[in-house]
């Protein structure tokens, strides 16, 4: 077999992307919309697809909150937040536009395309809740609800084995998928001798400081200030 078939395409066509979603749109200019970034063109019109990924993103959270709720029935409050972050953020949805093969179908500006624009995260993980705001308008929340519950399933059934991780990746995950923030932390004492040495740290997430940590190393005392910071916003 030769290499040339078995590569993907460089550029993916509106009825490859709709194949692949698994959803065929009735207004084809909504999809558009969703293709085309702010970089593409300078005028108003690419507003559209800001404005459907505001859409998607609310779309996006309630759907999953259902599923979630639908598979994990008995699951507290803060165990369905920390679920729903792990598959709501930059990272997860650029892996969902990936998978789509979405970045060949985007329409972006020279800029972008110069500076790897179509591998980059944050305009994937955009794109997608575009694009999911546009499938809404065009179908309703049944649609959406259909496309996410096949293209999650697989996800959603595996949250509790992949949220055995600690608690500072727990906590990025939930910044990132609720607040758009990335937790820093901060050293802010440290004492004792070499040998017995003892630090504390702040969780600072968005400016703020969320909760702060002690322990025997930094890495201990992060992980204190990420496991109480957890514990604030799951509260929230």
């Amino acid at each position: 077999m030769s290499r040339v078939a078995t590569e993907e395409p460089r550029t993916l066509s509106i009825n490859e992307l709709q194949q692949r979603l698994g959803y065929e749109f009735r207004d084809v200019q909504l999809l558009q919309w969703a293709l085309t970034h702010p970089s593409a063109t300078p005028t108003a019109s690419t507003q559209r697809m800001e404005q459907l990924e505001f859409l998607g993103d609310a779309v996006l959270g309630l759907v999953l909150s259902d599923l979630l709720l639908q598979r994990y029935p008995d699951a507290a409050e803060g165990r369905l937040s920390q679920y729903r972050a792990a598959l709501v953020n930059t990272q997860s949805l650029a892996v969902k536009a990936r998978e789509l093969g979405l970045g060949k179908a985007l329409q972006l500006g020279r800029g972008e395309e110069k500076t790897g624009g179509r591998e980059k995260a944050s305009i994937l993980a955009a794109a997608f809740e575009a694009l999911l705001g546009a499938l809404y308008l065009d179908g309703g929340f049944e649609a959406a609800r259909a496309v996410l519950a096949r293209h999650f399933e697989e996800d959603i059934a595996t949250l509790p084995a992949r949220r055995r991780i600690d608690a500072k990746t727990a906590l990025q995950e939930l910044c990132q998928g609720r607040l758009r923030q990335t937790p820093r932390y901060v050293t802010v004492a440290q004492s004792g001798p070499d040998h017995a040495r003892w630090f504390v740290v702040e969780a600072v997430v968005g400016g703020q400081v969320v909760a702060r940590g002690e322990g025997k190393s930094k890495r201990a005392a992060e992980q204190e200030a990420a496991r109480r910071a957890l514990a604030q916003l799951v509260e929230k």
